[in-house]
C-alpha cells in the first residue's frame, strides 16, 4: 500500500475553458459575482492595439458594468507601474480587476486587486505569505499559453535595475480564470514557442519539485506535458489552428496549477538573472538553460525524468538513465525545431557575464530549495558555461 506524505493543494475556484468565452465576459462575471459596478481591464499597449480588448469591453458594458482600461503594463513590470495602476484603480472606485494579457498583465492585475482592496504597502508584501487583508474580485484571461499566472498565487515585480522580487500568497489566486484561444491567434511564432516551452518547464519542475511534490500536482504536470508536447509545433507552424491553441492554453494552465503547489526550481533560478540583467523574455530565458539544468539534475532525478520522457515519446524503452537523456535531447530538439535561440551568446551574453549570472542565481533561494539536486555557485557557473 502506497503511503502519501501530507500535502495541501490550492487553485482558483472557477475555470472556464471555451473558445470565444471573452465575448460573453459580462455574463460570466454577473453569473459568478452578482452586481459589479466598475471593472478595470489590465493589459499592455501591444495587446490593446490588436483590437481584441474591444469584445471584452462591449460584453461588460452590455451587462451594465462600467469598464475602464489600464494599458501601460510593460514586460517585467517595475514597482512604479504597479503603484501607478493601483492609484488609477482607486481613483475610479474599481470593484473588479481583469488581467487580460500575458504574465506581466496578470501579475499586475493581482497586485492591483490586493493594493486597492487593503491599505497594505507593496514593499511589505514581498516574500511568501505576507499579503494581509482583503482584495478586490479578480478575473484572469491569459493571451499567451505560458506563464500559468491565471492560476498561480505569485506575482513577480522588478524592484531595481536588474533585481526581481516575488509576492507569493493565497490572496493572489483569481476568483475566475477564462481560457479563450481566440485571443492567442495573433501571437508571433517565436512568442508561441518560448511561452510554450516555459509552460513545459513548469510541468517538468513541478513533477520533480523536492519539497512539495504531491499526487495532484503530478497528475496535472503529466497531462500538461502531454498537451504541450503534442501541440506546440502545430501551434507554431499554424498559428490559426484553434484546437492546438486551446490545447496549449489548457496545458499551460494545468502546468500553472501544478507548480503553484509543487514549486519550480533551478531552471527558473538560473533563468531569472538572464531576464533581469539582459532583458531576455522569461520563457526564452528558461528554454536557454533547461537542457543544461536537466543534465545536471539527472543523477538525482533520472527516474522521474524517465517517466516524463515516456509522455513526450510514448513507447520509449531503456533504462531510467537512458530515457532521462532522451528527455534532454527532445527538449533541445524542440527548441531548435520551433526556431528560438538555443545559446546564451545568441542573446548577447558573453563568458565575462557568467560570474555575475552565477552570483545572482544563488540569491534565488526560494527556488533553489526545491531543486532535486543541490546547486552550488560552482554548479551554477558550470551550467551557464555549458549554455553559452
Amino acid at each position: 500500500m502506497q503511503v502519501f506524505n501530507a500535502f495541501a493543494f490550492n487553485t482558483v475556484p472557477h475555470l472556464v475553458c471555451e473558445l470565444g468565452a471573452t465575448k460573453r465576459l459580462g455574463t460570466l462575471i454577473t453569473e459568478q459575482f452578482g452586481r459589479i459596478k466598475h471593472a478595470l481591464i489590465v493589459t499592455d499597449p501591444g495587446f490593446l492595439k490588436t483590437g481584441q480588448v474591444d469584445p471584452a469591453l462591449a460584453s461588460l458594458r452590455a451587462a451594465d458594468i462600467q469598464a475602464s482600461v489600464y494599458s501601460d503594463v510593460v514586460a517585467d513590470p517595475p514597482e512604479a507601474v504597479v503603484l501607478q495602476a493601483a492609484a488609477s484603480a482607486r481613483e475610479k472606485n474599481i470593484d473588479l480587476v481583469i488581467g487580460l494579457g500575458g504574465g506581466s498583465s496578470m501579475d499586475v492585475a493581482k497586485l492591483i486587486a490586493v493594493l486597492v482592496g487593503s491599505d497594505q504597502d507593496l514593499k511589505t508584501m514581498y516574500g511568501i505569505g505576507n499579503v494581509k487583508g482583503k482584495r478586490l474580485t479578480l478575473v484572469q484571461i491569459p493571451t499567451t499559453a505560458g506563464t500559468g499566472s491565471e492560476v498561480t498565487p505569485i506575482s513577480i515585480v522588478t524592484t531595481g535595475a536588474t533585481t526581481k522580487m516575488g509576492v507569493v500568497s493565497p490572496q493572489l489566486y483569481a476568483d475566475l480564470a477564462i481560457l479563450d484561444a481566440e485571443l492567442t491567434v495573433g501571437l508571433p511564432s517565436k512568442v508561441t514557442a518560448a511561452t510554450g516551452i516555459d509552460a513545459m518547464v513548469h510541468a517538468i519542475e513541478a513533477y520533480t519539485s523536492k519539497i512539495k511534490k504531491n499526487p495532484l500536482s503530478d497528475v496535472l504536470a503529466r497531462q500538461a506535458l502531454n498537451l504541450l508536447s503534442r501541440n506546440l509545433v502545430v501551434a507554431c507552424e499554424d498559428g490559426k489552428n484553434l484546437a492546438a491553441r486551446q490545447a496549449m492554453l489548457l496545458g499551460a494552465t494545468l502546468a500553472g496549477q501544478a507548480f503553484a503547489n509543487a514549486p519550480v526550481a533551478a531552471v527558473h533560478a538560473l533563468a531569472y538573472p538572464i531576464g533581469g540583467i539582459f532583458h531576455v523574455p522569461h520563457g526564452l530565458s528558461n528554454s536557454l538553460v533547461l537542457p543544461h539544468v536537466l543534465r545536471f539534475n539527472a543523477p538525482a532525478a533520472a527516474p522521474l525524468y524517465a517517466e516524463l520522457a515516456e509522455i513526450v515519446l510514448p513507447g520509449l524503452q531503456g533504462s531510467a538513465e537512458a530515457r532521462s537523456q532522451v528527455l534532454v535531447e527532445e527538449m533541445e530538439a524542440l527548441a531548435t525545431r520551433v526556431g528560438i535561440e538555443t545559446q546564451l551568446r545568441q542573446v548577447g551574453i558573453t563568458a565575462s557575464d557568467i560570474d555575475r549570472l552565477a552570483d545572482d542565481a544563488m540569491l534565488q533561494t526560494r527556488l533553489l530549495v526545491n531543486n532535486p539536486r543541490e546547486v552550488s555557485r560552482a554548479d551554477a557557473r558550470a551550467i551557464y558555461a555549458a549554455a553559452l
